[in-house]
């Protein structure tokens, strides 16, 4: 464990942008249910059901320690009178235009989005004293990486889409100000989140959508692909500890023989994942015994910008924070399949 570890801190404001976004909800929730005060950024936007985000934004505004402001990140302006009125101690960035295949169709939202408006928390969180930056990074940054599990400690330089290389951008931007004014930054890479309010573009929504409807499900690479599946309590959990734990510099960082994972800055990066990559035929049987349905299979190849498997290591996650996903797919799928016909 970080020697002087802290626990949550309730009395500080937690800025989360991507409020309403699946990851964002679920964290904003937990640091409310905490006692913590958060302001939500979101800009609603329609890449997926802009209901479901409407309905994740009304189960938080019934919190009286909860403020949304809709605005988009790139629009400084807007972002800086947010930072100019509310005094905010600890900034999480997961807002960001997500999904690999969309970046391939439609990139210049992914440099808006993902490099420009990061650009801006960036300048915010350096003019605004901000204490912590944690930011969202992805497992898709390890790109053409075989070597296995994948470690922060490796190198990235080999993305396989345009969403992988802003995130990877995002983790060099952050380093840079992390150098150059001394602000804590904290990129976390998730693997492959899923739960309850999901994303309704990741394949367990589309799957459980397909199957219910008779439908046939798309599986790519003919079933041949291994996913870190992090059920999104883990993800939130991993999240929560290192809030109040900024990065200290490194202080026996090597410059001739640089550790991509730690600096001599205050800039740290960990994975977090459930460190058991499984099989899709595997997810997808899981999957069909939870709805007590079998599908109907469409076996197709390799989708561009894809990798083959994940698997994280979290070695340093475990390490620092103590810390260790632990709910099964099992479990996870079964939770997910319960909201899912509740909420439709």
């Amino acid at each position: 464990m970080i020697s002087n570890y802290k626990k949550l801190d309730n009395t500080k404001t937690y800025l989360v942008t991507g409020a309403a976004g699946f990851i964002g909800f679920h964290l904003s929730k937990r640091l409310l249910n905490e006692g913590c005060s958060v302001i939500g950024l979101d800009n609603l936007n329609d890449y997926y059901d802009v209901n479901l985000k409407k309905d994740r934004l009304n189960i938080l505004n019934q919190q009286e320690k909860f403020k949304f402001k809709y605005v988009d990140l790139k629009d400084k302006e807007k972002l800086e009178n947010i930072f100019k009125e509310s005094k905010i101690d600890i900034v999480v960035n997961l807002a960001a235009q997500a999904g690999v295949r969309y970046s391939i169709q439609n990139p210049d939202v992914y440099i808006q989005s993902n490099v420009v408006g990061f650009l801006n928390i960036l300048e915010m969180c350096r003019h605004y004293k901000i204490e912590h930056l944690v930011y969202a990074s992805s497992s898709s940054v390890y790109g053409l990486n075989i070597k296995m599990p994948f470690s922060v400690h490796d190198n990235v330089d080999h993305p396989l889409s345009l969403y992988a290389a802003t995130k990877k951008s995002n983790e060099l931007m952050a380093h840079t100000y992390s150098h150059l004014y001394g602000l804590p930054t904290t990129g976390l890479r998730f693997f492959t989140v899923y739960g309850p309010w999901g994303r309704p573009d990741m394949a367990l929504f589309l799957f459980t959508e397909a199957i219910l409807n008779d439908k046939p499900i798309k599986v790519f690479n003919y079933g041949k692909m291994k996913r870190d599946f992090t059920y999104i309590d883990d993800i939130i959990e991993g999240v929560v500890r290192v809030l109040n734990n900024p990065p200290q510099p490194n202080p026996n960082w090597d410059k001739r023989n640089p550790d991509p994972g730690t600096s001599s800055a205050p800039y740290k990066v960990y994975n977090i994942g459930n460190n058991n990559p499984v099989e899709l035929m595997k997810f997808i049987e899981t999957l069909e015994d939870k709805l007590g349905k079998k599908a109907k299979k469409e076996f197709l190849p390799m989708q561009d910008g894809d990798v083959p498997e994940t698997y994280a290591e979290i070695d340093d996650l475990v390490k620092d924070f103590g810390f260790k996903p632990s709910t099964s797919l099992n479990e996870g799928i079964e939770r997910f399949v319960e909201w899912y016909k509740e909420y439709y």
